[in-house]
C-alpha cells in the first residue's frame, strides 16, 4: 500500500464539507475548487456531518446552534442547546439527527416539532450511530461510553478504568454489513485504541497508539481503519487494529480524516488549516506455481487457492504481509520484521495444509521474493541474494542492470534454476548452487514478462512495448512475434502450444499457425492443459478453454499427429468425431484408430461399420454391425435415424426382446415428437405399462388410465398403484378406490377416504376391519379439531380409545376458555374432564381419582368466578347482593392454597369489599379493602377502591350477625372470613352450598359404618323421619 498525494464528504464523494473559523467551506472532490462559503454561524464550528442518502448536513458550533442544510447549500431549521456543540451524527437511515453538547444531547427528525433533550453526565466529546440506525454510542470525556437507543434511553454503560478512564475523543461503529456483531472502535487520550461489541464486551486487548488520536473512522465497507492526532499524520489500520502504515505526514495535529465512500481516497485536515486529499494505491501481493496460488487477503492474511479442485485455505497474521513466494511444498511470507517459511503436511498433491516450517526474524529489503526447496532469493534492485532458511547468505548475484522479472523453473532440492529478466533486455538463467550466471540471450527491449517451454526449448518474453516474442533457446533465433502482450505463459503439456494476453483479449497460438482470439478480462499466469490461470484484479480464476480452435488449425494442413495431440488436451466429442473423420479421409487410419481406441473400441470390421455409418452407407454399416456382434449398435443406429421399419427388417427374425426394445424406442420418440397418444399405445403394446400411465396420467386422460386399470392383472399391483394414484392426482377417488379394492389394498382405500375426508366409507371399512380403526378415528378426530369441532373431536378420540388425546384437547379447549375470559366454558371443559378422568380411572384409579377431584375443584371455582368476572366487567348485575356476597366469600375461601390461571383476585376482593359494606359486613368489608391496597389495582378500580378505604373507617368494626353461617352438625356460628376455607372451624365439617345462591344448606355429609348396607341406610332414614312425625302428631 502507497499514498499518493492529488488534492466531510457527500455520500456521492461529489462534496467535501469543511468546518473553519465560524464558517463552512464546501469543495469540489474532483479538484479541489471551492464551491462556496456557507455562513451562519457567530463562533467557532466544531462539527458537521452528511445525511446517508445526501439530501441534508448539519453542522454545530461554539455558538449553542445547529444548522440543518439542503444539498443545495441552503440553511432550513436551526435549533439550541444549552452549551456549544461538540458533535452532531445522521442515523443511516433516516434523518434522524444527533447533536452533542458539553452537557446533553438532542434527537431530531423532521417528523417531530421539538428535539428531545437528555442529560448527559460528562461532556460528549463524540458520537456515531450502528448501522441499522438503532443505537446511538456517546464518548465521554471522563472515559465512559454510553450506548443509546433512538428515544435517547441508555442501554449500555461502558465504564473503563485505570488508564481506560482518559478522555474518549472519537468513536465509530464498522459500518460493514457483513460482520456478525456491531464493532465500535474507540480511541482515547490514553493513547489506546479499543474495540467493543454492542453488548459492551471489549474484543481484544487495547491496542497502544504512542500518540493522542484526535479522529478515528472506516472506510465505506469497514474494512480499513484511518486514525489521526497528536503524531501529525494519519496512520491506516486492519479493521482488527493491526497498523499497516502512514498515509501522509503534515506538520500539525491532525483533527479530521475521512475515506471518500466506495473508494480509495482519503481526505484529512490538520490544526494550522491544510486540508490534503490522498489516493491509496492497494498493489496485489501474490505468488503462483503450477495450480497453486497464494494471495494476500484484508493485508495481514494469506490464501493459498487450488485452481483445479478450487479448495482454498487461509493463513491468518496479525502483521502486514509484503511479499508472497510459492514453490512446490514450500510457501514463503514476508512481514515487516521477519519471513515465514511454510511447508506443506504431506505430499499428497491435494493437501491444502501448511505448518510454519523455519522464521527468519530480520528485517529485509526487497522488491522481489522467490522460495525454493531449501532457499529464499530476494531481489534488491539489480542484486539477487539466496539465504538458507537460517536466514544465512550463502550466495549472491549482480546484475548488468535492474532486474524486473523472476521465475523458479525447477530443478533437484538445492539445485533450482531461476529465469531471470533485466531492464536492459537480458535474459539469464542461474542455479541457486552456482556463482555464474548462464546469458540466454539479450534483446534491446526491457523485459516485462518471461516463461520457458516444457522441454526448455523455447522461450517467450514480453517486452516493455507490450510485443510476445518467442525465440529458439539454443539457436537464438527469432521465431514470431505478436503484438499486444501485456503477459505470456506455455502450455506445460504441449510444447508448441502458448497463450499470452492483452487488450482484453485472450490468445492462443499452436505453433506457426495465426492466433485464436477470445475475450478475456485480466492477466494469464499460467496454462496447464485445456486450463487457463488468470488474475483479474485481485482474483485468480481457472478458465476451461477447449482446445477446438488449435485442433482445427493442424487439421486444415492435415498434420493429424499434431491435431490429435491438441484433442488430448480437451475438445468435445463433435470434434474428436470430426478428427476421426478428417484422419479416414487423409488415409492416416493410425490416428483414426487412436480416436476409437481411446472410446474402448479396437475391431476393424466395427470400425469399418462406423466409416460405412459416417458415409451414409446404414445398410452396409448394419451387416458389418450384425457380422462384428454389435447388434444393438446397429439398432441404436436406425432408431436414432427414426428409420423404425428399416430396424424392424432387421429383426424381422430376431429375438422378441429386441422387438419390444425397438417398439419402445418408437415410443420414446412418438414421446420425444409431441405425440402422447402413440406413445401410449405403443408402449401398451411393448408392455411398458407404467410408462403408458405415467403419459396418461400426466395429460389426464381419465377414461385411459380407466381402461389401462381394468385390463390390468390384479397381481401387477405396482401399475394398479401407479393408476390410483393419478386418479387421486386428477380428484377422482371412485377409480382410485375402485383400483384399491382390485389390489386388495384396504391400508390405502383407507388413507384415500381419510384425505378425501369421506368419512362415512372410511367409518364402513374401519366396522368390517377393526383394525384400521386408528387410522380412521385419530384423523378424523384431527380435522374436527383443525374445522373448530373440538367437542366432537374429543369424542372421537375417546372412541378410537385415544383417553390422552381426548383429554388434551379437552384440556387446551380450557386453557383457550380460560385465556379468552370465557369462564363458564372453562367450568364446563373442566367438569368434562373431571368425568373422562372418572372413566379412565379403572385403569390408573389413584392418580385418576386426584384429578377427578381436582378438576371438579376447578370446574367449581370457575363457575362461579364467571358471576364476580360479570360484576365487575358488566355495568349492570342480574344477581342479588346476598348472592354476590356468598359466591365472593366462596370463592376467596376457595383460594387459600394456590389462584389458578385467569382467577383475579382483586376482581374477587373487590366484589366482597362493596357487597360486604352494602350488607353490613364491615369487619369483613375492612379487610377485604386492607388486602386490595397491597394489590396492583386496575385504574378504573382505584377511585372506588381509594374511596371505600376510607369510608369503612367510618362503620362499626363488626359483622351483622344475620350474615354469620351455621354449621347444621355441631351448631357453631362461623366467622366470615374463615382461614381453613369453606369448612367448619369447630368440627371442620364441610359446609354444602346451594348452586344458585350459593347459601349453606342445611345438609350433613356422612359416611356409613362399615357393615350397613346402602337399603340398611335408607330404612333407618325413613325410621327416624317417621318418629318424628309421630312425635309431632302426639304434640297436637
Amino acid at each position: 500500500m502507497r499514498a499518493a498525494l492529488t488534492w466531510r464528504d457527500r455520500p456521492d464523494g461529489t462534496q467535501l464539507i469543511i468546518a473553519a473559523g465560524n464558517r463552512l467551506l464546501v469543495y469540489d472532490t474532483s479538484d479541489g475548487t471551492l464551491i462556496q462559503p456557507l455562513k451562519g454561524h457567530k463562533d467557532t464550528v466544531y462539527c458537521v456531518a452528511y445525511a446517508k442518502d445526501g439530501k441534508r448536513f448539519a453542522s454545530g458550533s461554539a455558538d449553542k446552534s445547529v444548522i440543518i442544510w439542503t444539498s443545495k447549500l441552503e440553511g432550513i431549521l436551526k435549533y439550541t442547546h444549552n452549551d456549544s456543540i461538540q458533535c452532531v451524527s445522521y442515523n443511516p437511515l433516516t434523518h434522524q439527527l444527533a447533536s452533542c453538547s458539553s452537557s446533553d444531547f438532542g434527537l431530531w427528525s423532521p417528523e417531530q416539532k421539538s428535539v428531545s433533550k437528555h442529560k448527559a453526565s460528562s461532556r460528549i466529546t463524540c458520537c456515531s450511530w450502528t448501522n441499522d440506525g438503532q443505537y446511538l454510542a456517546l464518548g465521554m470525556f471522563n472515559g465512559v461510553i454510553s450506548i443509546r437507543n433512538k428515544n435517547g434511553d441508555e442501554k449500555v454503560k461502558i465504564e473503563r478504568t485505570g488508564a481506560g478512564s482518559s478522555p474518549i475523543w472519537s468513536i465509530c461503529w464498522n459500518p460493514s454489513r457483513d460482520e456478525r456483531n456491531d464493532t465500535l472502535a474507540v480511541a482515547d487520550w490514553g493513547q489506546r485504541l479499543s474495540f467493543y461489541q454492542l453488548s459492551g464486551k471489549q474484543i481484544g486487548k487495547d491496542r497502544m497508539l504512542n500518540f493522542d488520536p484526535c479522529c478515528v473512522s472506516y472506510f465505506t465497507k469497514g474494512e480499513y481503519l484511518l486514525l489521526g492526532g497528536s503524531d501529525k499524520q494519519v496512520s491506516l489500520f486492519t479493521k482488527d487494529g493491526v497498523r499497516l502504515g502512514t498515509i501522509g505526514e503534515q506538520s500539525s495535529w491532525v483533527w479530521t480524516c475521512k475515506a471518500k465512500p466506495d473508494s480509495n481516497y482519503v481526505v484529512m485536515g490538520c490544526q494550522d488549516g491544510t486540508i490534503s486529499f490522498y489516493q491509496l494505491i492497494f498493489s496485489t501481493v501474490h505468488g503462483l506455481y503450477k495450480d497453486r496460488y497464494a494471495y494476500r487477503d484484508s493485508m495481514t492474511d494469506v490464501i493459498v487457492q487450488h485452481l483445479i479442485t478450487e479448495q482454498k485455505v487461509r493463513i491468518k497474521g496479525r502483521e502486514l504481509v509484503k511479499k508472497i513466494a510459492i514453490y512446490k511444498n514450500r510457501l514463503a511470507i514476508q512481514m515487516p520484521e521477519k519471513i515465514l517459511i511454510y511447508e506443506l503436511y504431506s505430499d499428497d498433491s491435494s493437501d491444502m495444509y501448511y505448518r510454519v516450517k523455519e522464521k527468519i526474524v530480520k528485517k529485509f529489503e526487497c522488491n522481489l521474493l522467490v522460495v525454493c526447496s531449501d532457499h529464499i532469493i530476494l531481489c534488491q534492485e539489480k542484486r539477487l541474494q539466496c539465504l538458507s532458511f537460517s536466514g544465512v547468505k550463502e550466495r549472491e548475484w549482480l546484475m548488468e542492470s535492474l532486474i524486473r522479472y523472476i521465475k523458479v523453473i525447477g530443478g533437484p532440492p538445492g539445485r533450482e534454476g531461476l529465469l531471470v529478466g533485466l531492464k536492459n533486455g537480458q535474459i539469464l538463467k542461474i542455479f541457486v548452487d552456482n556463482v555464474f550466471a548462464i546469458v540466454l540471450l539479450k534483446q534491446s527491449t526491457a523485459v516485462r514478462c518471461l516463461d520457458m517451454s516444457a522441454s526448455r526449448n523455447k522461450l517467450a518474453v514480453v517486452d516493455e512495448n507490450d510485443t510476445c516474442l518467442v525465440y529458439d533457446i539454443h539457436t537464438k533465433e527469432l521465431l514470431f512475434q505478436e503484438p499486444n502482450a501485456n503477459s505470456v505463459a506455455w502450455n506445460t503439456q504441449c510444447e508448441d502450444m502458448l497463450c499470452f494476453s492483452g487488450g482484453g483479449y485472450l490468445n492462443i497460438k499452436a505453433g506457426n499457425f495465426p492466433v485464436h482470439q477470445q475475450k478475456l478480462q485480466g492477466f494469464v499466469v499460467g496454462y496447464n492443459g485445456s486450463k487457463i490461470f488468470c488474475l483479474h484484479v485481485f482474483s485468480m480464476s481457472a478458465v476451461e478453454v477447449p482446445q477446438s480452435a488449435p485442433m482445427y488449425q493442424y487439421l486444415e494442413r492435415k498434420m493429424f499427429k499434431e491435431a490429435y495431440q491438441i484433442a488430448c488436451l480437451g475438445v468435445t466429442d463433435a470434434d474428436w468425431r470430426e478428427l476421426a473423420m478428417e484422419a479416414l479421409e487423409g488415409l492416416e487410419f493410425e490416428t483414426a484408430k487412436k480416436e476409437r481406441k481411446k472410446h474402448g473400441e479396437n475391431l476393424n470390421e466395427l470400425f469399418l461399420a462406423d466409416v460405412y455409418a459416417y458415409q451414409g452407407k446404414f445398410h452396409e454399416a448394419a451387416k458389418l454391425y450384425k457380422k462384428s456382434g454389435h447388434e444393438s449398435v446397429a439398432l441404436d443406429m436406425y432408431s436414432d435415424l427414426r428409420m423404425f421399419d428399416y430396424a424392424k427388417d432387421f429383426l424381422r427374425s430376431g429375438d422378441p426382446k429386441d422387438t419390444k426394445m425397438l417398439i419402445k424406442k418408437q415410443a420414446d420418440w412418438a414421446k420425444n415428437i409431441n405425440e402422447p397418444k402413440a406413445a401410449v399405445e405403443m408402449y401398451l403394446s411393448a408392455g411398458e405399462h407404467m410408462k403408458a400411465i405415467e403419459i396418461s396420467g400426466d395429460h389426464g386422460w381419465v377414461d385411459m388410465l380407466i381402461e389401462i386399470a381394468r385390463k390390468l392383472d390384479k397381481a401387477e399391483r405396482e401399475p394398479l398403484s401407479k393408476c390410483a394414484f393419478y386418479f387421486k392426482k386428477l380428484n377422482n377417488p371412485g377409480y382410485a378406490a375402485e383400483t384399491y379394492m382390485k389390489v386388495g389394498d384396504l391400508k390405502a382405500l383407507v388413507s384415500l377416504h381419510v384425505e378425501t375426508h369421506r368419512w362415512e366409507e372410511a367409518f364402513a371399512v374401519s366396522e368390517k376391519h377393526p383394525e384400521f380403526k386408528d387410522e380412521v378415528y385419530v384423523p378424523y378426530a384431527q380435522w374436527l379439531a383443525e374445522n373448530d369441532r373440538f367437542e366432537e373431536a374429543q369424542k372421537a378420540f375417546h372412541k378410537a380409545g385415544r383417553q390422552r388425546e381426548a383429554v388434551r384437547v379437552l384440556e387446551q379447549l380450557t386453557h383457550n376458555a380460560v385465556v379468552e375470559s370465557r369462564f363458564n366454558d372453562a367450568a364446563y371443559y373442566y367438569w368434562m374432564l373431571s368425568m373422562q378422568c372418572l372413566d379412565i380411572a379403572q385403569e390408573q384409579q389413584t392418580e385418576m381419582l386426584q384429578k377427578f377431584h381436582h378438576f371438579q375443584q376447578l370446574a367449581e371455582i370457575y363457575h362461579v368466578y364467571h358471576y364476580i368476572q360479570r360484576y365487575t366487567e358488566e355495568p349492570f348485575s342480574f344477581h342479588l347482593p346476598e348472592t354476590l356476597f356468598n359466591i365472593s366469600r366462596f370463592l376467596l375461601h376457595s383460594l387459600t392454597k394456590e389462584t389458578p390461571l385467569g382467577i383475579s383476585k382483586v376482581n374477587t376482593l373487590f366484589a366482597l369489599a362493596k357487597q360486604s359494606k352494602a350488607l353490613g359486613a364491615y369487619k369483613l368489608a375492612r379487610h377485604a379493602y386492607d388486602k386490595l391496597q397491597g394489590l396492583q389495582i386496575p385504574a378504573r378500580f382505584q377511585k372506588s377502591v381509594e374511596l371505600g378505604s376510607l369510608t369503612i373507617r367510618s362503620k362499626p368494626f363488626h359483622d351483622s350477625e344475620e350474615l354469620v353461617p351455621l354449621c347444621y352438625r355441631c351448631s357453631t356460628n362461623n366467622p366470615l372470613l374463615n382461614n381453613l376455607g369453606n369448612v367448619c372451624v369447630n368440627c371442620r365439617q364441610p359446609f354444602v352450598f346451594s348452586a344458585s345462591s350459593y347459601e349453606v344448606l342445611h345438609l350433613v355429609e356422612f359416611y356409613l359404618e362399615d357393615g350397613i348396607t346402602d337399603e340398611e341406610a335408607v330404612s333407618l332414614i325413613d325410621l327416624e323421619c317417621s318418629d318424628r312425625t309421630r312425635g309431632k302428631k302426639a304434640l297436637m
